[in-house]
């Protein structure tokens, strides 16, 4: 069915049609579901070059990825995400450019995409402190949302998040609660927005129980799983070691798990555990009963909704910046419980 046979089926002109598939603004919201639903019903796929031509827009979304942090695609989070945006893109007619590039390129790329047309928006990934690219994409004139938040940036910009700060402040509470007073603190990189909240959170739930924090039980580093291992080792030969960790990734998590299980503890009854989960397609947490208790938000879903935000900030350039915090679950697994009796010596 193309175009014109879709009109004839709705009664409307194949303009209006088209503006509404496109997310003009002049057409209504009663009419634009109307169309978009009876696309739908009979199957209809918009022509991309036409739309193109039409709009004078791209009709593709770009993700923008260092060099120092090309690992970022052998992340199942990020792939994840990548899922989720991507459905969102396909259902609308539209393409992911992924570009790669050196480090002290990336704002040259930017301007370089913009220029050319060649992208219609930006997702912004791995948001740091006083991030300069936020100012770079403003001053361009470039649609983006940023999958984070960016301390320290104060004009007002789009973005989707999870409220990592309550999130390891409620996980910090729940162990502190089974009476463990030694927890460690495996964290991602701490020049990271995300990182940096969740490490304010547990010190937050630290301080409300008059706990000073002990900087031999945290650690900053790249989530990966031998990060994780060495980080737990080193805590685990201090003199007085956690009874509890807090990790920050799954993938972390199971570094964590390999340090404890070396040494002949058992997880959940020698030494507790809570991780951040991204319910992550091949890593999942167990199957009927979690294996973590963790903190829990999709990625996947993170990935679909700040590609929809994206969306709409393309169809609506007048529109005021959107911003969207998710709340992460609190899920209980079989890796938690109250500190252990002393053994006998």
């Amino acid at each position: 069915m193309n175009l014109k046979e879709l009109a004839q089926k709705l009664g409307l002109s194949p303009t209006t049609v088209s503006r509404a598939l496109n997310g003009y603004p002049e057409v209504s919201e009663s009419t634009r579901a109307r169309v978009m639903a009876a696309a739908k019903r009979h199957n209809y796929r918009p022509n991309t070059r036409a739309i193109r031509l039409a709009t004078g827009r791209a009709m593709a979304i770009g993700h923008v990825i260092p060099i120092a942090s090309r690992h970022e695609i052998m992340n199942p989070v990020f792939a994840d995400f990548i899922a989720g945006a991507g459905e969102t893109y396909a259902r609308n007619g539209y393409d992911l450019i992924l570009s790669i590039v050196p480090d002290d390129d990336e704002d040259r790329i930017y301007r370089d995409l913009h220029a050319r047309g060649a992208v219609d928006g930006i997702i912004v990934h791995g948001p740091r402190l006083n991030d300069p690219r936020l100012q770079l994409l403003d001053d361009i004139g470039f649609p983006y949302v940023v999958h984070g938040r960016a301390t320290g940036t104060v004009t007002p910009y789009s973005w989707l998040d999870v409220n990592n700060r309550r999130a390891f402040r409620r996980a910090t509470e729940f162990l502190l609660d089974f009476g463990h007073r030694r927890i460690g603190l495996i964290n991602g990189l701490e020049f990271m927005d995300f990182a940096i909240r969740r490490r304010t959170g547990y010190l937050e739930a630290l301080a409300a129980r008059g706990i000073a924090p002990d900087p031999d039980l945290m650690s900053s580093e790249e989530m990966t799983e031998l990060r994780g291992y060495r980080a737990a080792c080193a805590m685990l030969r201090h003199d007085v070691p956690p009874t509890a960790f807090l990790a920050s990734s799954m993938i972390s998590g199971l570094g964590l798990r390999r340090a404890i299980e070396e040494r002949g503890l058992r997880l959940g009854s020698d030494i507790s555990v809570i991780i951040h989960d991204d319910a992550l397609s091949y890593l999942p947490n167990g199957d009927d009963v979690p294996i973590y208790t963790a903190t829990r938000s999709s990625v996947r879903e993170a990935g679909r909704q700040a590609a929809e935000m994206l969306l709409d900030i393309i169809a609506h350039p007048a529109s005021a910046p959107q911003q969207r915090l998710l709340e992460a679950e609190l899920i209980i697994g079989q890796s938690t419980g109250p500190v252990p009796a002393p053994r006998r010596s």
